[in-house]
Parts: C-alpha cells; structure tokens; sequence
C-alpha cells in the first residue's frame, strides 16, 4: 500500500486546549499557516516569514517558537498557547495594555509586533519568573519592533513578573 500523499495526511493539533483534527495538511504547511488559514488565529503576525522578527511566536509545550519555521506536522502531540489563548486578565497581557510610563513609553504604538513580544514573554516568564532587566533584554533580542518601543516593552516585562525598576 503506497504511503499517503501529502494532500491525504490529516493531523491533530491540540491548540488552546482544543483539540483540532485537519485533513489534506501539506507536510510543507508551516504551524503560522494552519493556525492563520485553517484555525482562523489571526492574532499571531507573519511579518518576514523567515524567523527574523518573532511577530510569529506562539507557546509550543512551554517554549517560545516561530511558527514561520515550524512545520505545522511537527507540533502534532504538543500543547500550543497563542495570544488568543491568553486571559484578557494575564499578567503580561495586562502589563503590555498599561505600559505607559513617563520616561519609557508605551509597549504598544502599531501593534504589529505585540502578539509576539507577549508571547515570548510569557514563555520567558514561566521558565524564569524575576528575571533581570538584562535577562529580560536578552530574551526578547529576537523580536522586532519597527516603532522602536523597546524600553517600554522590557518595562512591561519587568511589570508582569511582578517587579518595578530597580527592583531587579
């Protein structure tokens, strides 16, 4: 019996605790594809389709991924988080919505880069909950802003864990 072609391959993807069960996947769609067309989660960004912008991020079992350079086939079996998962009520998400401090800014100006700054951040803080201002930097280093509202963004990092400057 021949092996299935890619039009016949179906998969299961367990994405904000709902299992979701696709036929016809391409073994070469990328998880930002089905999540954007198939599951209609248009919250995550495909900026530069590359992985050099981190506008993609989602959670895949803990960890901050670009769903641009995931293989939509390899998150079968894994837990996936995207911004729509998150409680209007979460820590980051309310820390990004309230950034506007004198001398920092807001975390938000277009929008665009956002989802992904959140979504890395709320991996970064499940796996490091009081970082540093440094470590914080360091691990946003891979998302991009085009309106350059970094300060304000690593503020709000700082916010969500729960510490104020100078704190850290």
């Amino acid at each position: 019996m021949p092996a299935p072609s890619a039009e016949e391959r179906s998969l299961s993807l367990r994405v904000n605790g709902r299992t979701h069960v696709l036929s016809g996947v391409d073994g070469t769609e990328t998880l930002a594809q089905v999540l954007k067309n198939r599951l209609g989660l248009t919250g995550l960004k495909v900026a530069c389709d590359q992985g050099a912008c981190g506008a993609c991020t989602v959670i895949m079992d803990g960890l901050a991924v670009l769903s641009c350079l995931t293989l939509a086939v390899e998150a079968q079996g894994a837990e996936i988080l995207t911004i729509e998962g998150l409680s209007p009520d979460d820590p980051v998400v309310r820390a990004f919505a309230g950034q506007c401090e004198p001398g920092y800014g807001t975390a938000m100006q277009c929008g665009y880069c956002t989802p992904g700054f959140v979504m890395t951040a709320k991996a970064f803080l499940l796996a490091n909950p009081k970082p540093t201002m440094e470590e914080i930097k360091e691990n946003l280093s891979g998302n991009l802003c085009r309106c350059g509202c970094y300060p304000a963004i690593a503020q709000a990092v700082l916010r969500a864990s729960g510490q104020k400057a100078g704190e850290e």
